[in-house]
């Protein structure tokens, strides 16, 4: 069954002392783009969240993003920049030295608050990544299921269209000895204004080659032949966009040459109609995996 490139997916859980939730969303796109969005203590997760969204995407634009907060206060030490504090201190002994004045104001809890000062605990990406990864797994395992969904509505609405091409196919192999005996009877006319007596080789000769020329059994036996390897294709697992956007311009290749070698008004509507059919087709076919 093919499934569909676009997905939406989102998973949350508990991961030791943090609440994480993942986001994922999914659209069409001709090859596999990802777009990942982690916090920055979570950068080295990056690869192998990587890998995780390539096992289950083949192709579109991917959207993946992780938020997570402490559900509650980090328990231990807190670490402090004692390199930093004392560059900031001999910064105010350069100051007070230069105005030859004290800075009395200027408190250790002003002096904790500087940037850089306050170090938080880093998390043990070790312990915590298979969680984290878990919850992922789950955000993927809902966008798989809403690609399957969305990709089981795509098939039958090119089974359908196929269904219809099969038809106007048909409609055009039943028309083809009514077509050919149109041809010879407006052969057998003009050459009635011409001469009394027509030359009946001369007359096989020209119908011979209309027929060939206006011969659309190739056309019809080709776009069967395409039809029923779409139907095959929408059957397997494997992912089938590409395959499907080849076979869809190889139709419509047998379309145009079949509107062009038409020889009659119903034919001509036929392949009007398969066009059509096909371009449905193909409009449905961006966005299968």
């Amino acid at each position: 069954m093919i499934r569909s490139m676009t997905a939406f997916g989102t998973a949350q859980g508990t991961v030791g002392n943090w609440r994480v939730s993942w986001d994922l969303r999914a659209v069409n796109h001709r090859y596999l783009d990802l777009g990942l969005r982690l916090p920055d203590p979570l950068r080295g997760l990056e690869l192998a969240v990587r890998n995780r969204i390539g096992e289950s995407f083949k192709r579109g634009r991917v959207d993946c993003t992780l938020t997570w907060k402490p559900l509650a206060p980090e328990t231990g030490p807190t670490r402090i920049d004692m390199a930093l504090v004392r560059d900031l201190l001999d910064a105010l002994h350069h100051i007070e030295a230069l105005e030859d004045r004290s800075w009395a104001g200027f408190s250790a809890i002003e002096l904790l608050r500087w940037p850089g000062v306050m170090q938080e605990t880093e998390p043990d990406l070790a312990t915590l990544e298979p969680g984290i990864l878990a919850v992922l797994d789950r955000a993927l395992a809902e966008a798989l299921a809403f690609r399957e969904r969305e990709g089981a509505q795509i098939a039958a609405l090119l089974d359908l269209r196929c269904t219809d091409i099969l038809s106007a196919v048909g409609t055009v192999r039943e028309r083809l000895p009514a077509v050919l005996a149109g041809l010879r009877d407006k052969l057998r006319a003009r050459l009635a204004e011409v001469t009394t007596e027509p030359d009946v080789s001369r007359l096989e000769q020209e119908l011979v080659y209309f027929a060939q020329k206006m011969d659309v059994t190739e056309e019809l036996d080709r776009l069967t032949a395409h039809t029923t390897e779409v139907r095959h294709i929408l059957t397997q697992w494997e992912p089938a966009g590409r395959r499907l956007d080849f076979l869809i311009q190889e139709m419509n290749r047998e379309a145009n040459t079949l509107a062009s070698k038409s020889a009659d008004l119903e034919t001509t509507r036929a392949a009007v109609d398969i066009k059509v059919l096909i371009e449905q087709m193909r409009e449905q076919v961006q966005n299968v995996e």
